[in-house]
């Protein structure tokens, strides 16, 4: 199968957590056998960002972790019937302009013959409506959605059973356990401090428990204004910037546990889908605490595969733990990377996408014969 993905970029994980699992899926695709190719502008935001803070150098890791993944870029107005020739699916990540997932939708509608997907994991849907209608879907064959309650907000608006659940997952080629186990100290967090989302969260389920516990603590991310960053230094955290994320395995392996804190709209508007982080926190045998959450699809066992507390007060409690009982660090460690391993693999969800592929196909064959 010729599978394309429109994505915003592929190179650039810079504020682009998606990129994350993208190219864990394309290279289990490719893996399988299928012809793959990632098309994204020339010059996207995320491209922008990080050549401004690292160089061409930042895009090193990419290249490194991940050979067998090339791109492509195309200009402003691409001929997007050349670009689609021969495809059989096409997928494209709604954090690509309206202009072009409308100019997809319309070549399909035109007759195109390839199966047309909308990928979606954002909290959008459910945060900025208005800006969504945006997107012109009607000539799409269905919509991958990251959780059951965005897919969900997608069947209200007459999606039905063309709106699939694709969670996201951990590229488990990159993210596993270390070889060698080392030293460990403290707690890490990965994210990035962003537009407010969750930042009195981050305040009472990161820095003040971890100064509570008297914890060392690392944050790497990026979007951290100054007076973010004066707050992060007040409780004692040290601030490393931008990490490129085939590097995050090595930082979670020197140290004894990492952290969980969800935005604010996926766990009031959207509930039951964690970041991509959880994925990748249990693939590397990570113990993982967790602000508040609710697993409303079953994805984990929270309380097995990594502790959820309720307050400050709790979570401070769970952050001792963690610094004071080995036993509890390999049982988390443990539960979470069986858990992973079993069904959160881009394997899994590979398979996934080509099942939901034949759905749709048996469903239109079964249109046409009606």
């Amino acid at each position: 199968m010729k599978i394309i993905y429109f994505t915003h970029s592929l190179r650039s994980c810079w504020n682009h957590g998606n990129a994350h699992f993208v190219r864990g899926v394309l290279r289990e695709l490719a893996a399988a056998g299928h012809q793959v190719r990632a098309l994204e502008p020339e010059n996207p935001w995320s491209v922008q960002n990080l050549v401004a803070d690292h160089g061409q150098d930042g895009f090193a890791p990419f290249f490194d972790a991940y050979p067998e993944l090339a791109f492509e870029t195309y200009p402003d107005e691409p001929d997007l019937t050349a670009l689609t020739d021969g495809a059989d699916l096409v997928l494209v990540h709604e954090w690509n302009e309206p202009s072009l997932v409308n100019a997809l939708g319309g070549l399909r509608g035109r007759g195109a013959r390839f199966t047309l997907l909308f990928h979606d994991t954002h909290h959008r849907m459910a945060s900025e409506p208005d800006a969504m209608r945006r997107y012109r879907l009607d000539d799409y064959d269905g919509v991958l959605a990251f959780g059951a309650s965005l897919a969900e907000a997608y069947g209200r608006l007459g999606w039905g059973r063309r709106a699939f659940v694709w969670h996201e997952a951990a590229d488990t080629r990159l993210f596993r356990p270390p070889a060698d186990e080392g030293e460990r100290h403290g707690l890490v967090w990965i994210g990035n401090w962003g537009d407010d989302e969750r930042s009195d969260e981050l305040r009472r389920f990161l820095l003040r428990p971890a100064a509570a516990a008297g914890a060392s603590l690392d944050v790497y991310g990026v979007r951290y204004p100054a007076d973010a960053l004066a707050e992060l230094s007040r409780h004692g955290a040290r601030h490393h910037g931008w990490l490129a994320n085939p590097r995050a395995p090595e930082v979670y392996a020197r140290h004894l546990a990492t952290v969980h804190v969800p935005r604010r709209l996926y766990v009031e508007s959207l509930p039951g889908i964690p970041t991509i982080r959880v994925f990748e926190a249990l693939a590397c045998g990570a113990p993982l605490l967790s602000a508040p959450w609710e697993d409303s699809e079953g994805l984990f066992e929270p309380g097995r595969d990594f502790l959820v507390a309720n307050d400050e007060a709790e979570m401070t409690t769970h952050m001792r733990a963690v610094q004071h009982d080995p036993e509890l660090r390999r049982k988390l460690a443990r539960n979470g990377l069986a858990a992973i391993r079993a069904r959160h693999t881009c394997r899994h969800r590979a398979d996934e996408l080509l099942g939901f592929v034949a759905e749709l196909s048996a469903s239109q064959i079964e249109s046409a014969t009606a």
